[in-house]
Parts: C-alpha cells; structure tokens; sequence
C-alpha cells in the first residue's frame, strides 16, 4: 500500500540538524544524571536588555496584540532603515525591507521565491548547517565552495569566477561567519563584487545577522557595493546582538521586486512576525547601543582564552577569530589515535562523541558544517564553564595515545 505520509522527494534528504542532534544527546546525558557542559548552541548567555523587554511589556498593555502587516510593521520598517543608514549604507525604503519570524525565515522566503529546480546557490564551506538544506527543500542545488583556514576561511575572487556557471541564480555569504568567525573586508567584498559585476544573473545573499558581534571593522556589502543593490539580500535581525533568539525577529533589505516575492511566500505561511516582538525590536534598534561594544569586548577576551587553552593542547590547532561568537579548530591530529577508555578516533565525528561520553563536553564536528577535519566551539557561555570544558578538552586530549 502506498503511504500517504511518505516524505516528498524534496525533504528527503533532509535531517534534524547535527547540532541540535548533538544538544539533545547532551541534554539525555544530564537527565541522566552526567555533569555535562555544552558548547554547541550559538546563543549568547546575556539576558534580552531590560528596556527591550520594557517596550515588549507596554505594547501588550496597549493592546498592540493583533495581527500586523505581513512584510513588518511601519515603526520597525522606519527602525531597520534608519539603522542601516546609521551603519554606512543607503537607506533603504520601507519597501525594500520585509520583517520575518527569525532571519531564518528570510532565507527561506528569498529561496522559495527565485529557486527553480536545478539552480544552483554558492554558498563557501564551512557553512552554517541550514544553508544547504534550505536551499534543498526550495528545489535547488547547493554548491559548496570550500575555503582553509589558511586562507581565513574566506573565497577568492578567482575561485568565485570559476564557480558561476549558467544555472547558479545566488551566492550565498556569512560574514561574520558560523563557524569560522571569517569577517570580508571591504577590500574582500569589493573584489567578489568585481567578479559578481560581470555575472548579472547571480544574486548576492549576504548574513550579516553577526554584525555587532566582530573584533575587525565590519562594513556591509551593501555599502561596499551601493551598485548591486538591486540585486542584493542582506539578511539581519537582533537574535544575537541583542540577546534575542527567542523573540524571533529578522529582516530582508533588498529590492523591491524580490521584497514582493518574498512578501507573497511569507503571506501563505506565517504572515506578519509577532506584534509584540516586533515592538521588542524597535526598542532594541533605537535605544541605548553603549551595551554593544561592551558585550563585543567581553566575547572577544573569551575568544582570547579558549582559543590560548586549546592550542596549548598539543592535538587541536585554533586559529583566532574576528567575529561571532565559535571557534573552529582543527583536530586531525587526533586521527588514528585511542581515546583513554580506547575509542578510536578516525574522523571529527569519532572526536566529538568519545569527548562527550568521556569528559561530557559537546562540540558539533566540521562535517556538519561542510568542512571535515575540526570541530566547533561556541564561546557564548560563562568563563566558569568555558575553563571547566577546556580543562577536560586538555584531559581528554592528554590521554590521546
């Protein structure tokens, strides 16, 4: 008989994200009574600012819990354009933004909106893990450009030529970058731009929902490259400057016959972004951002510290970081070695469990990000844990034979 609950061919191939996979195995071990430090969350342990959640409380005291306009509310529309104005961009039109449930929501609207099946997306690896499975589940064909550390973990011009090819419709960037923590700079992005100026079938998406979060000069694609804006998505919101996740506020700024696109996608899934988180967020956006620089210093000297204690291990090899909040070691050192209880360790994966089952760390291993061979740290957690995790990394890797 035929299952009428059989997966489409479209989600076939797609999973429960090896992070979350891995969160859900640390957090069976703690029910069980194991004393067990995660490190694969990206979600920063600072609480929402008190004023944010001050402006959330007056709105649903005024009644301001129905719903809204499907692409954003007006105030929140005037808010993210006059910050992107603010932070060296043009300023946009309330046209030209859409407000989604998370900036999640914005990819997948840009995708279901453009894709059609076999179009290719651009996306360098190591790559946040949703990337390619979005752009799976909208019908198209995820091409992974790999990078190296050496390189900074960022494209090349040459290598972003030679990739483009009649069917890729977006190149996909993250900078500041999960994992990596790679910034372009604007020299960077000028360069891809050049390359990206002769081929104008190709969209430019562009994450830059790290942008408060970096330790090197951050400047927008969009005002490297004021010329390919009407081809252009920038992808932003306030889940990790301001401690928001899960108030589920993102936003698109892009042209506006794409902003429509994504507009009609949105209307038949969603429709508008909670009310009162969108109050949230205008608050977040035009209140005090003294607070910004100070969470950026502070995440910078956890950088600082873990990155100096997994180096002095001796097995994994941590380049620094200029911006978010992970660190992306290599670990193939380990490779072909036994753990202290004798598991052995043949790949990121083997590297990541036997550390978990043994010291209770949890790390999420670079083939979930589309890079094998390291593994990801995320430093969004107090100093005590972050010090009691290195010191059973250095445990767990001292007893590597």
């Amino acid at each position: 008989m035929s299952d009428p609950f059989r997966r489409s061919a479209r989600v076939g191939a797609v999973e429960l994200s090896e992070i979350l996979t891995i969160s859900e195995r640390a957090a069976a071990l703690k029910r069980e009574g194991r004393d067990v430090i995660t490190l694969g969350t990206g979600e920063p342990d600072f609480p929402t600012p008190a004023h944010v959640v001050e402006a959330a409380h007056r709105a649903a005291l005024a009644g301001e819990t129905t719903y809204t306009l499907t692409v954003g509310t007006i105030a929140l529309r005037e808010a993210i354009a006059a910050a992107a104005g603010r932070e060296g961009g043009d300023r946009p039109d309330l046209a030209e933004i859409i407000v989604c449930t998370g900036a999640k929501q914005v990819l997948y609207n840009a995708f279901a909106a453009t894709l059609d099946p076999g179009d290719e997306v651009l996306i360098p690896a190591p790559y946040w893990t949703s990337y390619p499975d979005i752009v799976t589940v909208c019908g198209g064909r995820p091409v992974a450009l790999p990078t190296t550390a050496a390189g900074g973990f960022r494209i090349t011009p040459g290598q972003l030529a030679a990739a483009i090819g009649p069917r890729t419709r977006w190149l996909l960037l993250n900078s500041p970058s999960n994992p990596a923590g790679a910034v372009y700079a604007p020299d960077d992005l000028e360069a891809l731009a050049e390359v990206l100026r002769a081929a104008p079938h190709v969209g430019i998406m562009v994450d830059e929902i790290y942008q408060h979060i970096c330790y090197v000069p951050f400047r927008s694609f969009r005002a490297v490259a004021p010329d390919l804006a009407d081809r252009t998505l920038i992808v932003n919101g306030v889940s990790k400057s301001h401690a928001m996740t899960g108030w589920r506020i993102g936003w698109g700024i892009g042209p506006r016959r794409l902003i429509a696109a994504m507009l009609a996608v949105q209307s038949q899934i969603t429709s508008g972004a909670s009310s009162v988180s969108q109050a949230a967020a205008v608050a977040a956006l035009e209140g005090d951002r003294q607070f910004l620089a100070e969470r950026c210093d502070d995440f910078r000297a956890r950088r600082d510290r873990l990155a100096a204690a997994l180096n002095a291990t001796g097995i994994l090899d941590c380049p620094s970081a200029d911006g978010a909040f992970y660190l992306f070691p290599a670990c193939a050192a380990a490779f072909g070695r036994s753990s202290g209880r004798g598991r052995r360790i043949e790949n990121d994966g083997d590297f990541c469990e036997a550390l978990l089952e043994e010291e209770g760390v949890a790390l999420v291993p670079g083939r979930a990000f589309g890079t094998p061979g390291h593994v990801r740290l995320s430093y969004a957690y107090s100093r005590a844990s972050l010090d009691e995790a290195a010191t059973r990394i250095a445990r767990f890797c001292a007893e590597l034979r």
